[in-house]
């Protein structure tokens, strides 16, 4: 939510001439990795499930998000790492992972999906390898402003004895709900088979 105003931290009450809320809201989508995508596991041979057929583990870390939000269009950045344990020290080798790039709007619906590739390289006699990518998208400016009555809703100073004073905004469905569809996430993670994904869940 924008700033109420003063100098009052994010989520703190400011009761300088009234009553309201501080909080900061952007219109970067957030980014995050979704549960149970964030871990790849390979087998040797592929149709194994024991422990001493896994041939490589490889997890995205490091995720970074950099966001340019001075356009109609913001544009998100999510650079991130992927480190990868084989199960030999055998020669230099490198091995491609599948990766998805989802833009989801008010947590449920799906704006937008592409899919990449990341390479990690083994170094020769080396089991630890590593790999970097990237995931990026656009969002309307628009689609991620709160309408001004809204806005005016959240942010407005209530003095004590108003009707409204304690009355929390964001408990009102309509203003809930319009958070919610003015509310964007850039989710990255492993393009797993449903034979992977179920394997990472009974982990």
């Amino acid at each position: 939510m924008a700033t109420a105003a003063g100098c009052a931290k994010d989520n703190e009450i400011d009761v300088r001439g009234g009553v309201g809320i501080t909080a900061t809201r952007s219109a970067c989508p957030s980014v995050a990795v979704p549960l149970q995508t964030g871990d790849i596991t390979l087998f040797d041979p592929a149709t194994s499930r024991d422990a001493s057929a896994i041939d490589v583990v490889a997890a995205i870390t490091n995720v970074t998000p950099q966001c340019n939000d001075s356009g109609e269009k913001v544009y998100q950045l999510a650079s991130f790492d992927v480190v990868a344990t084989r199960r030999d020290a055998g020669p230099a080798r490198s091995v491609t992972l599948p990766y998805f790039v989802t833009v989801l709007q008010g947590g449920t619906v799906v704006v937008a999906k592409r899919l990449g590739n990341v390479t990690v390289s083994f170094a020769d006699g080396q089991i630890r390898g590593t790999g970097r990518g990237q995931a990026s998208a656009y969002v309307d400016r628009a689609a991620a402003t709160l309408p001004a009555d809204v806005m005016e809703r959240i942010t407005r100073r209530r003095k004590a004895g108003d009707q409204d004073a304690a009355i929390d905004p964001l408990s009102l469905p309509e203003v809930r709900a319009a958070v919610q569809r003015a509310s964007f996430e850039l989710l990255v993670g492993f393009q797993l088979t449903q034979e992977q994904l179920e394997y990472n869940v009974r982990r």
